[in-house]
């Protein structure tokens, strides 16, 4: 394989190319859905192919081929080079619009190999036994509680890369990854309530296989989920004002990444990306001053936790994976950069570029975004807490294109009064602004109630990439927060 990819390099060199680099991924995808006891889809995916990125003159230019293009036809050396000469051309006509050569930060060649091997792999294992688990899980909502509709969902994704690189990077990386969610609705003559567990938009992911799903005992929570659905349409309306709220491990590792995660990719912040999200509100003199959030708020981008679902060896820049401080005691420290964003403000990558597939140029992307662990148990912070909202498990969400402006719904809210927790609440909403919310952290809970949270699909540019990302948080408190939006 290498010897065929390496012609991809010895031709971007014959062709002038300051620098070029190939990649090569080959990927399992398999998804199985479950709806009111019958299977809702059932779908795997196979694929394999390349991508060339050379810098010619200053431009970038990407190209990329399927090795299995033509009738099954694998790649060919001839194939390699059509690839690279394609690239090439665009990198050409890419440098008549660029304002200003690029020029990567610096980065010793590395020769390895990565990979995150799971316990129990899921692809090995019959799609008939996974299925039987979902129906399971819709069994007991349905025993547990009168709900109108449950659904469940598992997703597992395998993939192996090479990077090759002409200043003599070499890297192999394998890896698995696995998650998925249950849900029940229930509804009345005028409402509609539902629950879902663990985590919305598809559910929560690790860089684990089979293991993964046991750890989150779909089983064992699903008559809960079905209960909560049908007491939610009883439940009062979430109160309106001004209190103190605190916020789940699933809400806010959402919270961290619309108003953390995205607003510190330096793509962003230079100027050079705007879909999806806009741009960020964290601008270049911000860095090393700005008080993003009170004291007790420090943030990490780590892309080196095992199992964490934004884990990986190397960026798709041959950089090795790292962590650092994004935060440190409330204060704006770093953002995520690539090899070109760094090499634009001076710095050196800290190795968060990263595509989606072969057929994607690379793109600054969160790795594992984490709020760190505080001192608390969520127990003592609801005891310290005398008025406010326990809000868990996202339902709706929208922040604007600076990631400054934002409000969130959830699915289910617990009223607190004088330290106790007084009754079940529906249509939970708070709203705020990013800098003004962190700061109004003011108690976090310990490393015992902290996990990292895995997020499937994570989108950004055009083409759309939707990539795999990760934020450990536990519980917090938060001050004197807008509740109740649209009742203000």
């Amino acid at each position: 394989m290498d010897s065929i990819l390496k012609i991809a390099l010895d031709k971007a060199r014959e062709l002038g190319a300051e620098y070029a680099d190939i990649r090569y991924v080959s990927s399992q995808t398999e998804r199985i859905s479950t709806r009111n006891g019958h299977v809702d889809s059932l779908g795997t995916n196979s694929d394999s192919g390349y991508g060339v990125r050379v810098l010619f003159d200053g431009a970038w230019g990407f190209a990329s081929r399927s090795d299995s293009a033509i009738a099954g036809k694998m790649m060919s050396a001839k194939d390699v080079q059509e690839t690279t000469e394609e690239a090439v051309r665009i990198a050409k006509a890419s440098r008549q619009s660029i304002k200003k050569p690029i020029t990567l930060s610096p980065l010793d060649p590395i020769e390895g190999s990565w990979s995150a091997v799971p316990k129990k792999d899921p692809f090995e294992m019959k799609i008939e036994d996974k299925i039987e688990y979902l129906l399971d899980c819709e069994r007991l909502m349905k025993k547990a509680a009168p709900v109108d509709l449950t659904y469940g969902s598992l997703v597992f994704f395998k993939e192996a890369k090479d990077f090759l690189s002409t200043e003599g990077s070499c890297i192999r990386q394998e890896m698995v990854q696995s998650g998925g969610s249950i849900g029940a609705i229930a509804r009345d003559v005028d409402e509609v309530q539902g629950r879902s567990y663990p985590a919305q938009f598809g559910g929560d992911f690790a860089l684990k296989g089979w293991e993964h799903i046991e750890d989150l005992d779909f089983i064992g929570e699903a008559p809960r989920v079905a209960q909560e659905a049908c007491e939610l349409l009883k439940a009062p309306q979430c109160p309106s004002g001004a209190m103190d709220i605190i916020l789940e491990g699933s809400q806010l590792a959402l919270q961290i990444h619309e108003s953390c995660g995205h607003a510190i990719e330096l793509d962003r912040v230079l100027g050079m990306e705007a879909g999806y999200v806009g741009t960020s509100f964290l601008t270049l003199e911000k860095k090393g001053t700005f008080r993003y959030g009170s004291p007790v708020v420090n943030i990490v981008a780590d892309a080196t936790i095992p199992g964490g679902n934004g884990s990986f060896g190397y960026d798709d820049d041959g950089v090795p994976a790292q962590k650092f401080d994004v935060v440190k005691e409330g204060i704006f420290h770093n953002y995520l950069s690539s090899r070109e964003t760094a090499g634009e403000i001076g710095e050196v990558s800290n190795g968060a570029n990263r595509a989606v597939n072969w057929n994607r140029i690379p793109l600054i992307r969160m790795t594992n975004v984490n709020l760190e662990p505080g001192d608390y148990t969520l127990d003592e912070i609801i005891r310290d807490t005398d008025h406010g909202i326990y809000m868990d498990l996202n339902r709706s969400y929208s922040i604007d294109d600076r990631r400054y402006n934002f409000q969130f719904g959830t699915e289910i809210g617990w009223e607190i009064e004088n330290g106790c927790v007084k009754g079940m609440v529906k249509n939970p909403t708070y709203t705020g602004n990013t800098p003004e919310f962190w700061n109004s952290c003011d108690a976090i809970a310990s490393k015992d109630e902290w996990k990292v949270w895995g997020i499937p699909n994570c989108g950004k540019g055009e083409p759309g990439q939707a990539i795999r990302v990760g934020h450990g948080a536990a519980p917090a408190r938060f001050r004197n927060v807008r509740v109740g939006v649209g009742r203000w």
